[in-house]
């Protein structure tokens, strides 16, 4: 089990959950699956503090609503961002309710990590809401991010978020085992690199190429973990479809990644 301790005697735990993840690889959001996520947290709030960031709005948008644009595609994620976000946030607050767990919507944009004014009330209302066992639940503010300034995907919002408020591991689930060798990956008997070092041979490692439903890659994940090493966080990149995922990762139980914060 992981064991270091935040300011509050818990382990502070960021959860990074994908589209794919939310989807479980279908065009829906799982109710079945946020559900799952919630019953962990529940199982594990006596030792762990979570703070989730959550894609997934533009794919709940897309179940109820198809929008015609003669402008720029990146208007049309905004607005099904728009539609979308109320949504998610309602499976979750319903889901998550019926555990006894409390949830709160952060929407958080790339220019907030560029203010320290900005920087400091994220610090601040994170904290506030999770001394109040409120957990807060982080996506990007789409309909106010503009092409240049948009994150993407959500791996670099949970690293910056991550450092900000000094958690003591990120979770990434995503749709894969971790990351795979290149070698088995060509062979298709695919190996997952279960502890790491050193992030510069993870490069030689992958493809830069984007999963199905979301907007990242491996390359991205990567590129969280480096600035997550860098403020000395642990980064574990894992398989979230299958239900019980963290419970089993904390037990050792699946194949995950392990990108150490430190030489261990």
């Amino acid at each position: 089990m992981y064991t270091a301790m935040g300011k509050s005697g818990k382990t502070r735990v960021l959860l990074k959950i994908g589209t794919n993840t939310l989807t479980k690889e279908t065009s829906q959001i799982s109710r079945g699956k946020i559900e799952d996520i919630g019953r962990q947290i529940s199982e594990l709030q006596d030792r762990y503090e979570f703070i989730i960031v959550s894609s997934g709005a533009i794919a709940v948008a897309k179940q109820f609503v198809k929008l015609e644009s003669s402008g720029m595609e990146i208007n049309v994620k905004q607005a099904l961002a728009a539609i979308g976000q109320p949504h998610l946030m309602r499976i979750f607050q319903e889901n998550f309710r019926e555990l006894g767990l409390l949830t709160s919507q952060c929407l958080l944009s790339y220019a907030d990590f560029e203010r320290e004014k900005s920087r400091e009330n994220i610090v601040n209302t994170l904290n506030v809401l999770l001394e109040n066992n409120y957990i807060p639940i982080i996506n990007e503010n789409d309909t106010v991010a503009t092409d240049e300034i948009q994150f993407g995907d959500n791996d670099k919002l949970a690293a910056l978020t991550a450092a900000l408020i000094k958690a003591d591991l990120v979770i990434i689930a995503t749709n894969t085992d971790g990351i795979y060798t290149k070698e088995s990956m060509g062979l298709n008997n695919k190996k997952t690199i279960l502890k790491v070092e050193d992030l510069s041979s993870l490069r030689n490692e992958i493809s830069d190429g984007k999963s199905s439903h979301g907007t990242g890659g491996m390359l991205s994940k990567i590129e969280a973990a480096e600035i997550l090493k860098d403020n000395d966080i642990e980064t574990w990149i894992l398989n979230g479809i299958g239900d019980n995922f963290m419970i089993n990762a904390f037990n050792e139980k699946i194949p995950f990644t392990k990108i150490l914060n430190q030489i261990k």
